[in-house]
């Protein structure tokens, strides 16, 4: 149920979703089974430049704390980095949480 979804100024090649579905799922302490994660390239201005730049959302049902939130934001941030070369600084995160009934699957909710 965790979602991850990023939009940046440039592709997102396949292992680094799979490692952004990791991330959550370790830190969140989620079943990997249940983590999404999902990119898409679109144009994105910040602070008046179009250089690199990405908007991550962060969502999920529960277990979305200050500290998980913080070791989220630095672990995404530094694989956007290495991976897309995106400076953390042009980075923003995200995060909400859901109650159970508000999220659906599988033809129900998880609540």
């Amino acid at each position: 149920m965790p979602m991850i979804n990023v939009k940046c100024s440039c592709d997102i090649p396949q292992p680094v979703l799979k490692e952004l579905s990791s991330i959550a799922a370790d830190i969140i302490g989620k079943p990997l089974q249940y983590v999404m994660a999902a990119g898409s390239r679109t144009d994105i201005i910040l602070a008046g430049s179009a250089e690199p730049a990405a908007f991550v959302e962060v969502k999920s049902i529960g277990g979305l704390t200050s500290e998980v939130n913080r070791n989220l934001s630095q672990k995404i941030c530094a694989l956007l980095e290495k991976e897309l070369h995106i400076p953390a600084e042009r980075t923003y995160i995200t995060f909400q949480s859901f109650t159970a009934d508000s999220w659906g699957w599988n033809g129900s909710t998880f609540g």
